[in-house]
Formats: C-alpha cells, structure tokens, sequence
C-alpha cells in the first residue's frame, strides 16, 4: 500500500493490528506480519508521489476477517476511525466499511458461523 501520508497509516495499522512494524524504515517503509497476510505500506518517492494521490479508494478494498466485528468497530471508534455506515449483513456473514486515515477502504467481515 503506497502512501504520502505514511506516518499516519503506519500509526493506525500498528494500534489496529496491535503490533509494531517490522520490518520499519522510518518514512520510507513498514510491513505488519499477520497469519497468512503481510501487508506493506511504503511511502512513494517524491517525483512519482502523485500517481499514488487519489480522492478516493477507488475498487480497493482491503478485507479483513475479524473473530468479533462488534469488537473491531469499538476499537476503529477508539483510534478516531469509526464506521461511517451500518453494519451490513450478507449472505457470509456480517461486514461493515471504514476508512484508514488515506481514505483506504477496509471491509471488516465476521463469518456467519461466528455469530451463529
């Protein structure tokens, strides 16, 4: 995930994700090891930081599978992110969308079989 705003999206993914970076490259590079998951966030160089500028997340979304949504949406509320829909309820279960401090859209989903 590319971002001039990488301070901010490396402070808010170690507080989501309850973890340090590592490895971390201050202002430069930072990746958070999750189970099967490794999501780096590094910040483009100046002559091509523009083509990583977008008003909105566009068709990206980064989905992630949490054992209690209600739990995840308070912690979201905690670090200043809070949802700003409804929690939705589909055919897999439950999900709501954020938003990262970039304008990323997460979609936080909780399986039906977790909240049956």
């Amino acid at each position: 995930m590319a971002s001039t705003h990488f301070d901010g999206l490396v402070s808010f993914y170690s507080a989501l994700f309850s973890q340090s970076a590592h490895p971390y490259q201050p202002d430069r590079y930072a990746e958070f090891q999750l189970p099967g998951l490794r999501l780096a966030i590094f910040k483009p160089s100046a002559e091509h930081a523009t083509q990583f500028e977008a008003p909105t997340s566009g068709a990206m979304s980064l989905c992630l599978e949490v054992a209690d949504l209600d739990t995840a949406i308070a912690h979201l509320i905690d670090l200043g992110q809070p949802p700003p829909g409804p929690v939705m309820v589909a055919s897999h279960g439950r999900e709501v969308y954020v938003y990262d401090p970039a304008g990323n859209r997460l979609i936080l989903h909780q399986s039906a079989a977790a909240f049956i």
